[in-house]
């Protein structure tokens, strides 16, 4: 349920301005460029330690020589000024979803301009949030086709979602990879200070920094992020500094190496095992993602000034440096960063090390955590516990079930490989896949939302692309060295989270076909059937219209019901946030007569549930209070195609300016304490069961003036019956389902939904308490759906 005092706080949530578009002094983008220095750039900060090493693994190390140190160099200058520089800072940072960026939001800004979702119950009322709407350039006409043969065949559209899906799961596999190949690469210098102690030392001492670094977690990374920034910007600096010193004292000729051509000549002698080589030359740019994955919490302007102004200088610097030194010491190619450093200040430098690879692993952690958050918010995987671990701070949270497993599969791969050049190569093909991925969905955002030529999106494919399948081809030569970790991780993850999908969208169907028709509804008059007991029944459902089968099931087999009846649907839409004054849908179930309304409150795929359900009903009352007395007035928006009043309904929380004080029912009123859950045990007296538990909470005691003449009697009752079922208490009832393949499945789906998805649904946390209901205001409705 929605936490508004948790959304309001952040202020991509209450404002529909895009981030990237408030005006914000100099002071204010300075100060989120220093800021981004601790979250952004320490998985890029950190490539140095291992970039080198990775490159001359293999045959390239039985003949390293000047001319190929000459050319590492030329390749790793001009492949950071093409993808990090051009690509991201200049091109991609630009493709941003009402300030935020990464995979699901070039996705979300697709599926806005075209009809591509596969998101489940979307209404056309969606269209008219705040943070849907965006300045839209003409449509030209090679747009168009572009749109319009996407939308045409279903295929497509599936192959863009699995797309999106690979690069999702590359990213966790990132999250998973990160942490152990920077770790060792920074404790591996224990081998440069004391190479009479065996390798083993610096997987144990890598082992023991893992588990504190995931055990630590759950604190949250507010309480520690202070100290981010100061150490990456200080690592930029030994960086920087010790590649100066390098240059001026080995070899300032080496300069002449960032000339394209020492690329041509590194190839022409190296042949094959040059080619193979690229695999770890991409180590340059790991972590060029961040910048627009975490482009939400800063803004296009401090990214860029922290990255060209500094980051991009200090790395560049830093390279320049480390090969001045190999090109006149070929044999310390192994640990050449190590090597370089000047022995009087190798300790600190060796313990900056440490602590700014824990500061990119946290960055990716978090960042992973956030990911799995967005996928579980669009139903690509089960329901997982989420702790928010800031009050202030949103999207800081933490998944326990998440962090532990990538705990165990990191410690596995460090301790299964105890190198960096086998962590390397499967790393170097996570990071260019999810590289690949931004390039093809950028393509079509050039295209299709910035209604450029289809010439200059194919251009901008071409370029980029070409380059990223370059390196890829080299990536995936050495899938039996390693790099078979990735698309293990990545299949898996990919395997669940389609399969979870799919479960879910039958599951949908299935309801969607089942539902009771509003004709037998109305047929059984206000009453329903049945004895309505004092009380509010909330009663959730994924449709939008119509009534959900568990209703039917649960009138037919039992002989009560409660006074209100509110269908409730918690649905994600294709935006990172929704404004609080425009998440509640309103709209009526029957006449007046029936006390039925459906409520649909909607999120954003970065938007967050919060943990107080007496904040949910209050929120909800006060919606349906102010529906009651504005239903007349409001401006209706049709939730489907189906033209019945069951379809017409009204955003609730934008009328305030027309709201009546007088009789409206004030949320900051005079609360009292009542049984928590008599709505619940007036039902179960009803019914002849009784409840051995009493559990006493806040509720709301609501006053209705009587001194205004001029309301509507009808209106007035409404408002009592709503405040008096208020005072009873809540209910909230809820399937429990069981999925299982139809008899004519096939064995492919039988075994994904009888086993993988059945599998999934009974190890996973239940809706119920993923939503922080009370476990004694529950009642669940079993139904078996056979899709």
């Amino acid at each position: 349920m929605d936490n508004d005092s948790e959304s309001e706080s952040n202020p991509q949530s209450s404002t529909s301005v895009p981030a990237g578009a408030r005006k914000q002094s100099v002071a204010a983008v300075l100060m989120l460029a220093y800021q981004s220095f601790g979250v952004v750039y320490g998985d890029l900060s950190v490539s140095p330690l291992y970039v080198f090493r990775s490159t001359f693994s293999g045959d390239l190390h039985n003949h390293v020589t000047v001319e190929e140190i000459y050319g590492v160099l030329s390749l790793i200058f001009w492949t950071l000024t093409l993808v990090p520089v051009i690509k991201y800072v200049i091109i991609i940072l630009n493709a941003d979803d009402n300030g935020e960026g990464g995979t699901f939001a070039l996705y979300s800004l697709l599926c806005r301009h075209a009809k591509l979702s596969l998101i489940l119950n979307q209404q056309s009322a969606d269209a008219e949030l705040s943070t849907y709407q965006l300045e839209q350039p003409p449509e030209t006409p090679r747009g168009v086709r572009v749109r319009k043969l996407l939308e045409k065949y279903s295929f497509l559209r599936t192959s863009l979602l699995v797309i999106v899906l690979l690069g999702t799961c590359m990213v966790i596999g990132d999250g998973i990879l990160t942490p152990a190949i920077a770790v060792l690469s920074a404790t591996s210098g224990i081998s440069v200070a004391a190479p009479q102690l065996h390798q083993n030392v610096a997987v144990l001492v890598s082992c023991c920094i893992l588990v504190v670094l995931f055990g630590i977690q759950h604190i949250g990374t507010h309480r520690i992020s202070f100290l981010f920034a100061p150490i990456v910007l200080f690592w930029l600096l030994c960086n920087s500094s010790i590649g100066v010193y390098n240059l001026v004292t080995f070899n300032p000729g080496i300069i002449g190496a960032l000339s394209p051509y020492y690329i041509y000549h590194f190839f022409r002698v190296s042949g094959r095992d040059g080619w193979i080589s690229l695999g770890g030359v991409l180590l340059c740019i790991t972590g060029s993602e961040a910048m627009y994955a975490d482009l939400g919490h800063f803004s296009k302007n401090s990214i860029k000034i922290a990255f060209t102004c500094l980051v991009y200088p200090s790395l560049v610097l830093g390279y320049i440096g480390q090969a001045a030194y190999l090109s006149k010491n070929l044999e310390d190619v192994d640990h050449g960063f190590f090597h370089s450093i000047p022995k009087p200040i190798f300790w600190p430098v060796f313990i900056t090390a440490m602590l700014v690879s824990i500061v990119g692993s946290q960055a990716v952690i978090t960042a992973t955590f956030s990911i799995v958050k967005q996928c579980q918010t669009l139903g690509f995987v089960p329901w997982v516990k989420v702790v928010h671990t800031s009050s202030t701070i949103h999207g800081q949270i933490y998944i326990p079930e998440v962090n532990w497993i990538m705990f165990v599969l990191s410690l596995s791969v460090t301790v299964g490989f105890q190198s960096t050049i086998e962590i390397g190569n499967a790393y170097g093909i996570a990071v260019i896949v999810v590289m690949l991925v931004t390039t093809f969905l950028t393509t079509l955002v050039i295209a299709v939302v910035w209604q450029r030529s289809t010439l200059l999106a194919c251009l901008f494919f071409c370029i980029f692309g070409s380059i990223e399948a370059l390196y890829l081809s080299s990536a995936l030569f050495k899938v039996k060295q390693g790099g078979w970790v990735s698309l293990v991780l990545a299949g898996v993850i990919m395997s669940i989270m389609y399969v979870w999908h799919y479960g879910t969208i039958k599951k949908y169907e299935f309801d969607l076909q089942n539902k009771v028709s509003m004709k037998w509804l109305l047929t059984l008059g206000p009453s329903l059937g049945i004895v309505r007991v004092p009380g509010i029944g909330l009663i959730y459902t994924e449709l939008v219209t119509g009534v959900p089968a568990i209703f039917s099931h649960f009138v037919t087999n039992l002989p009560a019901f409660h006074q209100i009846l509110v269908f409730v649907c918690m649905k994600s839409v294709p935006v990172p946030f929704v404004p609080p004054n425009e998440r509640y849908l309103v709209g009526r179930v029957g006449s007046k007569d029936y006390r039925m309304y459906r409520c649909v409150v909607r999120s954003g795929y970065k938007d967050t549930y919060g943990n107080d359900d007496s904040e949910f009903e209050n929120q909800l009352i006060y919606n349906l209070s102010e529906f009651i007395q504005t239903e007349g007035s409001a401006p209706w928006v049709q939730s489907s195609s189906e033209m019945s009043l069951d379809g017409r309904m009204t955003v609730m929380g934008t009328l305030s300016g027309n709201f009546d004080s007088n009789i409206s029912l004030p949320l900051s009123g005079s609360a009292r304490a009542l049984p928590a859950h008599s709505s619940t045990n007036s039902l179960e007296s009803s019914m002849g069961v009784t409840s051995p538990n009493i559990i006493r909470k806040r509720q709301v005691h609501f006053n209705i003036s009587k001194s205004d003449d001029e309301t509507d009697p009808e209106i007035r009752q409404e408002l009592t019956d709503l405040m008096d079922a208020k005072e009873a208490g809540i209910a909230y009832v809820m399937g429990h389902s069981y999925v299982k393949a139809k008899r004519s499945s096939s064995w492919l789906k039988t075994f994904a939904i009888n086993f993988v998805y059945s599998f999934l649904h009974r190890n996973c946390r239940e809706p119920s308490t993923a939503l922080h209901i009370p476990h004694m205001s529950l009642i669940q409705v079993g139904m078996v759906y056979y899709v």
